[in-house]
């Protein structure tokens, strides 16, 4: 058996520089070779040229490309073999250096194209992705002590999106708010909102994500309070709206 490639490279170079021959050379010939794109979304403070935060845009209209974001090292651990047993290329966004484990605490399993109920609750529903994951998970648990209860939807597959799962869990009466390090144009709350209104089930969606700009230079902690994926941020904006 022939190995299955994985090629790897900052998300800004894989995305804005190569998708012509992403396109042609991978996805058009439906090839399963898998493109590992590190510092994806606000993970660097080094400004436009190395903050990729429309990657995901870029290349969900690409014809049978998969695109994953895992949350942890539980989740990166299962996605890679996952995705060199499917058909097909894919897009996996990672970190460098360190990760976190969190997703053992929840009985978790990587399922590619399923969304994951992390938590539930009554009052609001996070729909996320890789780290603002585990910001939704922390903000869940400050929203607690004001006496609100928050779900948590992980969805590590962004395309092609869990339907059913975001459906199911859509149609209870509560807060719907997609978080995500990406812009707000072309990302994860796009994909939950569009789902939603192509099912004929539109729902109101508050985006939590990068605005459609390109962002300052700074240190990343600052940045992220600046731009709202800090958990302080988030619990403010569901307190706010609620």
């Amino acid at each position: 058996m022939l190995p299955v490639p994985f090629a790897s490279t900052y998300s800004v170079f894989a995305t804005r520089r190569a998708y012509d021959f992403l396109c042609l050379d991978i996805a058009e010939p439906g090839l399963n070779v898998n493109v590992v794109g590190g510092l994806p979304g606000l993970t660097t403070g080094y400004g436009p040229s190395h903050q990729a935060t429309e990657d995901i845009a870029i290349l969900r209209g690409m014809p049978g490309l998969t695109i994953v974001d895992p949350c942890d090292s539980v989740d990166i651990q299962q996605a890679v073999p996952a995705l060199a047993a499917a058909p097909g290329p894919s897009y996996l966004r990672l970190l460098r250096g360190e990760v976190a484990t969190v997703l053992d605490e929840y009985d978790y399993r990587f399922e590619l194209g399923r969304a994951a109920r992390l938590r539930d609750g009554a009052d609001v529903l996070f729909i996320s992705s890789r780290l603002m994951t585990m910001r939704a998970l922390d903000a869940a648990e400050r929203l607690a002590h004001h006496h609100v209860d928050a779900a948590v939807v992980h969805a590590a597959t962004v395309k092609p999106l869990d339907l059913d799962t975001i459906a199911r869990e859509t149609a209870r009466d509560r807060l719907i708010v997609t978080l995500e390090n990406h812009s707000v144009i072309g990302g994860l709350g796009e994909s939950v909102a569009s789902a939603l209104a192509f099912a004929g089930t539109p729902k109101p969606v508050t985006p939590i994500a990068l605005p459609d700009e390109f962002l300052a230079i700074g240190a990343f902690p600052t940045l992220h309070e600046r731009y709202g994926l800090s958990v302080d941020r988030i619990v403010t904006k569901v307190l706010t709206l609620l």
